[in-house]
């Protein structure tokens, strides 16, 4: 197995039998475990019909290269992909206000993976990333992501300057996260459709990212520290977002 067609992981492999965007081929658990820990992994997993072996720990440790597997991991097959080309149909599916996390160049994949998990946790209706300046969606990424690599549309661009372009084009406005920015996250108004811009740590956004977003904002730091990691400063600017929306909704009658 490849780490592109293989997960790991007591959440992952959940997220896969629940969500089925993608097949479950073949399920590995543990010796030992089967009545136990993994008994409802195993049950979803045999009423989809997908065959079960159990293994020793060390053969899982070969199967899904010496990682922390939590003693279950499966062979499965790609998700769908949704590239450029999709994007403006997509749109067109969904309800608004519309909320979609743009990733500028996270090549670590445990950064991606925390992103997507963020990203799941605030509702985002889709993320995108560039095709050549990302980490590629794997079984590392799978881990990390807690399953949200199952329930998160992930959009794939060629052009990332082009797709902000097509974003604006159907009513986003788009934010992007700068620590040189002067306006706090705090003084963002995020009322309509969002699209928020991370970048990769150190680096930060490509400068032709920058030239494409409506407003620029930083997050204060109130310590020693001069910057966050990408999937906390993630995480902090996709709740204010929906702190929000929250508290621009109104009351049901």
């Amino acid at each position: 197995m490849t780490e592109s067609s293989s997960i790991y992981g007591s959440h992952a492999v959940i997220s896969a039998l629940k969500q089925k965007r993608r097949n479950v081929l073949e399920l590995f658990i543990q010796k030992d475990r089967e009545k136990t820990k993994h008994a409802a992994i195993i049950a979803l997993a045999e009423d989809q019909g997908i065959p079960w072996k159990s293994v020793s720990a060390e053969e899982l440790d070969t199967l899904f290269f010496n990682c922390t597997h939590q003693g279950v991991g499966a062979k499965v097959s790609e998700l769908p992909k949704l590239v450029e080309k999709d994007l403006a149909d997509y749109i067109q599916s969904l309800s608004p206000p519309y909320l979609f996390l743009i990733l500028d160049g996270i090549t670590d994949p445990h950064n991606l993976g925390a992103c997507l998990r963020s990203g799941d946790a605030a509702l985002v209706n889709a993320v995108i990333l560039p095709k050549d300046n990302s980490a590629s969606i794997n079984s590392t990424v799978s881990k990390v992501a807690s399953g949200a690599t199952e329930s998160v549309p992930i959009i794939t661009v060629t052009n990332l300057a082009r797709c902000l372009t097509l974003l604006k084009a159907n009513n986003f406005w788009i934010y992007g996260a700068a620590g040189e920015a002067q306006e706090t996250l705090w003084q963002m108004d995020f009322t309509g459709n969002i699209a928020l811009v991370m970048g990769a740590e150190g680096k930060g956004l490509r400068r032709l990212t920058k030239e494409h977003c409506d407003k620029l904002f930083s997050i204060p730091m109130q310590g020693t520290v001069k910057s966050l990691n990408v999937s906390v400063a993630t995480g902090i600017s996709l709740f204010e977002v929906r702190r929000q929306n929250l508290a621009n909704s109104k009351p049901n009658a």
